[in-house]
C-alpha cells in the first residue's frame, strides 16, 4: 500500500507464498480483490460461517510472487482476500453483500489512496454456479446503486491463489493502531460512505 511506509510496516524476510490450498470437504471458497488485502479481511471475518480468511496475491502471472514484486505492478496480480466458508450457513450471495458495500466499485485499477492494477477491484468466481450469481448481484446493484457512476468491477475466472507473506496475515488484529491510521489515512471507509450512505457493513 501507498502509506505502508507511513505506518512503519515491517519489511519481513519471508519466503515466497505457495500456492493455497483444496477446502476441507463442505466448505467453498470465494475470491474477491478490493484494493488493500488488509481492509478486506475484517469485513468477511465478522461474518457468521466464514471460517478463515486469507490476504493474498491472483490474478497474474508471476508464480509465487512476493509483496514487493505485486507492489511494483508488474507481474499482473491484484492484492485480495481469499474466503473459506460453509455454505450451510452463509451464502455466496451474502459474501457478495459485502464485498460490494467495502470497495468502490466505480474506478478501475485503484482504490481509495492506492493507485495502479494491483489495487484493483474484482470478483474471482470458482465456478459457474458463483459466476451467475456474481453477474446476477451486480446486474441488481447496477439498478439500486445510490451513486450515479456505473459499475465496472470486473466478473472474471479465479487462477492461483498464493498467500501474501505471514507478517500481512490478519494485519488489523496484529497491528490495530498501525492499521487505523492507515485506514483513515487512505480515506477508505470517508469514501465508502459516500457511496453507500453509511459506514463499511
Amino acid at each position: 500500500m501507498l502509506l505502508a511506509a507511513l505506518v512503519g510496516t515491517a519489511v519481513a524476510a519471508a519466503a515466497m507464498s505457495a500456492p493455497a490450498q483444496t477446502p476441507q470437504p463442505g466448505l467453498e471458497k470465494a475470491t474477491f480483490a478490493g484494493g488493500c488485502f488488509w481492509c478486506m479481511e475484517p469485513p468477511f471475518d465478522k461474518l457468521p460461517g466464514v471460517v478463515s480468511t486469507t490476504s493474498g496475491y491472483t490474478g497474474g502471472t508471476k508464480p509465487n510472487p512476493t509483496y514487493e514484486e505485486v507492489s511494483s505492478g508488474r507481474t499482473g496480480h491484484a492484492e485480495s482476500v481469499e474466503v473459506l466458508y460453509d455454505p450451510k450457513k452463509i451464502s455466496y450471495e451474502k459474501l457478495l453483500d459485502a464485498f460490494w458495500h467495502n470497495i468502490d466499485p466505480t474506478v478501475r485499477d485503484r482504490q481509495f489512496c492506492d493507485v495502479g492494477t494491483q489495487y484493483r477491484t474484482a470478483i474471482f468466481v470458482h465456478n459457474d454456479e458463483q459466476r451467475r450469481v456474481a453477474e446476477r448481484s451486480k446486474a441488481e446493484l447496477q439498478k439500486t446503486k445510490p451513486f450515479k457512476q456505473d459499475i465496472v468491477t470486473p466478473i472474471v475466472p479465479a487462477s492461483t491463489f498464493y498467500p501474501a507473506e505471514q507478517y500481512h496475515q490478519d494485519f488489523y488484529k496484529k497491528n490495530p493502531i498501525r492499521y487505523k491510521f492507515y485506514r483513515d489515512g487512505c480515506g477508505r471507509d470517508a469514501r465508502l460512505k459516500e457511496l453507500w450512505g453509511s459506514a463499511p457493513r
